[in-house]
């Protein structure tokens, strides 16, 4: 029988800042080989959510659970079993100025995995080809690539490593139509062709119908509305309806008369 345990779990979290609360008693999982959009408005939490999983923030209640265990800290918790087998996409990309194309690709391989330079130079180059970059790019500085582009290798320093589970922190902020389709697509395809578990949080409509199987709409420090990406536009909760609006997606108002 097929173990349904999330690959990665918020049961019951909260989180607050002085006396402001951001979650409330959070449940949310998501399942493996699946692709999970946290969506909602400014402040409602959603990069909070994201930042949790990561242990660089740790709840006040609640667990946050990877395969059914709780995140301990710890060279051998949780939480280190986690960074092993997961990728990050920054929302600025977060590339290092000083180091080149393949070194940014390679970062984790040359400084955590301690692979050779040679065979992490490789790698990279390969990932780099998965985010349809060409190997000539390798060479060159962040500075000396577009926004597109830095997206990219962003990307491709987030798959490297062959990750379980991604995480993508509002993946096509700042960039125009063309280049965020096209970004949308790439995930898409990496995530089926890989066969990982994406968690992205953005407040990108289109983003999200593109890149989610599943929804989860955050209000109020919890979920609100979730379920598959076709039902959202069937979804008359106020908060969808909102977002379905601002987004120029929502159903028109059926005629009187």
């Amino acid at each position: 029988m097929k173990d349904w345990t999330p690959i990665l779990q918020w049961k019951g979290v909260s989180k607050a800042f002085g006396d402001k609360p951001i979650l409330k008693g959070l449940d949310l999982w998501a399942t493996e080989g699946t692709s999970l959009v946290i969506m909602g408005g400014s402040g409602e939490g959603k990069s909070v959510t994201l930042k949790l999983a990561l242990g660089l923030m740790k709840p006040d209640s609640g667990q946050v659970l990877f395969r059914g265990k709780p995140l301990t800290a710890g060279p051998f918790g949780t939480q280190a079993k986690l960074y092993k087998q997961s990728g990050v996409l920054f929302q600025g990309a977060a590339l290092l100025d000083s180091l080149t194309v393949w070194e940014n690709v390679a970062f984790r391989l040359l400084n955590a995995d301690r692979i050779g330079r040679k065979l992490a130079r490789r790698r990279a180059i390969e990932a780099l080809d998965q985010v349809r970059l060409p190997a000539t790019v390798a060479d060159l500085y962040p500075s000396e690539l577009s926004g597109g582009m830095l997206k990219r290798v962003g990307l491709a320093r987030a798959i490297v490593a062959k990750p379980a589970i991604l995480f993508l922190d509002e993946p096509t902020t700042g960039l125009d139509p063309v280049t965020a389709e096209a970004i949308n697509l790439l995930i898409v395809d990496l995530v089926q062709g890989m066969g990982c578990t994406a968690v992205t949080i953005t407040h990108d409509l289109v983003s999200a119908r593109t890149i989610a199987d599943e929804i989860a709409m955050l209000e109020g420090g919890q979920v609100v509305w979730g379920g598959p990406v076709t039902a959202m536009l069937d979804s008359e909760h106020p908060t969808v309806q909102r977002f379905l609006r601002s987004g120029g997606l929502s159903r028109p108002a059926p005629r009187k008369g």
